[in-house]
């Protein structure tokens, strides 16, 4: 076999299908973010970010900064090893003490990064689960959908926040099958938010185990920055909450909170945990620093919470379309593969604004997208900005679509 062939041939489909991602390489400017240099071949451009996860700008925050500082000095850059091999360091422990606090939990237990978290907290307790059942929404985030294909547990999908769908696929089964329930609150492609009072009623008649995916909640949601879940006064009737420390904190990692059993119970058991090296203390100590923080600061969510309605009602004014959701992301859709990529190009090359397409596999053909995700850093100039280069472009757009009709 020509490998080398396949791999390029597999490459020119992607391409052909206008869904190539090309990295865009930025340096973020501490204290001046979002605006930020970008690399291109022999040159530096400036430019403003619209698309990064770092939802509040916590990643330069002073509080986060002078953790890292502090704890790099005393501790050194890494951890040593895994957890179970002389890795655990103390601000490791700290930090899960501030996950389990922030969450109303016994305990939580540390990752590398969200991703591992969901594919390690499914995949060891669908696996370890004497023939348990999964019961997965069907928009539910890759790590998820991983995690359970590595447990082999069996699986079933229930449509998209369909509360009676789940109700009806929780029916099959008797009280005495083991039963989890993987959902997220915040979807992050669309914006839109579980019912998540709903399905935890659900989740309870029938005797499930309920799992939730808050990545994109913890830190923007809740009087402390739990989550859509702490907003809702539902963290303790959730079995499992699963978040990260790499969006609104602003640092690297993931995490679940739940009983002390059954953190303990993953701490064991999962290949995840056990076999890669810990966090660095020092990015431990900040993601600490960042939900001590939030907890005791409103002042990130409600800045966060302005911004985002003012680029949605500007969107509007301008008659550029985006889904509504009740959530702080903002998809404007484009539809089309070719036409994303050409218009993130154009605002990039025009207009020094980076907001990366979202096209297939992230999101199913037909619905792409530019993501915006505006943050309590972006300025009113910031803001107008957008909106004129997007109005630009827009028009641009509906001309030619009209010249071809014509």
């Amino acid at each position: 076999m020509d490998y080398e062939a396949y791999f390029q041939g597999e490459l020119d489909a992607v391409r052909n299908e206008g869904r190539y991602r090309i990295f865009t390489e930025i340096e973020r400017r501490c204290g001046n973010y979002p605006h930020a240099t970008r690399y291109v071949e022999d040159r530096t451009e400036q430019v403003t970010v619209w698309c990064s996860n770092d939802y509040l700008g916590m990643g330069q925050h002073p509080a986060v900064l002078d953790a890292m500082h502090k704890t790099l000095d005393e501790c050194g850059a890494g951890a040593g090893g895994t957890r179970n091999i002389s890795g655990t360091n103390h601000h490791h422990v700290l930090l899960e003490n501030e996950l389990a606090d922030l969450h109303g939990k016994e305990a939580a237990l540390l990752f590398t990064s969200g991703y591992v978290s969901n594919w390690a907290g499914l995949g060891t307790l669908c696996a370890k689960l004497p023939g348990c059942v999964v019961f997965s929404d069907a928009l539910n985030h890759a790590s998820m959908i991983e995690g359970i294909r590595h447990s082999r547990a069996t699986c079933r999908v229930w449509r998209h926040n369909d509360v009676e769908h789940l109700d009806q696929l929780l029916s099959e089964y008797g009280p005495d099958v083991p039963k989890l329930v993987a959902f997220e609150s915040v979807y992050s492609m669309d914006g839109d938010i579980g019912p998540l009072a709903d399905i935890l009623d659900v989740c309870e008649k029938h005797g499930a185990m309920s799992y939730i995916d808050e990545v994109h909640g913890v830190g923007l949601y809740g009087p402390r920055g739990g989550g859509v879940a702490e907003r809702e006064g539902l963290m303790d009737r959730i079995t499992v909450i699963e978040g990260t420390l790499g969006k609104a904190f602003g640092v690297m990692g993931g995490y679940i909170a739940a009983s002390a059993a059954l953190c303990d119970f993953v701490r064991t058991f999962a290949s995840g945990f056990i076999f890669t090296t810990a966090l660095p203390p020092a990015l431990a100590a900040g993601a600490a620093a960042s939900i001590r923080h939030l907890k005791g600061s409103e002042i990130e969510r409600a800045r966060h919470k302005e911004r985002v309605a003012t680029v949605r009602r500007k969107l509007d004014a301008m008659g550029i379309p985006h889904l509504p959701n009740p959530s702080h992301i903002i998809p404007v859709m484009v539809g089309d593969p070719h036409k994303c990529k050409r218009i993130s190009d154009w605002l990039m090359d025009n207009h020094g604004i980076y907001v990366q397409p979202i096209n297939y596999p992230t999101v199913p053909r037909g619905t792409e997208r530019l993501r915006i995700t505006p943050s309590p850093v972006h300025s009113d100039a910031d803001v107008e900005k957008l909106i004129n280069a997007l109005s630009d472009i827009w028009s641009q757009c509906e001309l030619a679509r009209r010249s071809a009709a014509a």
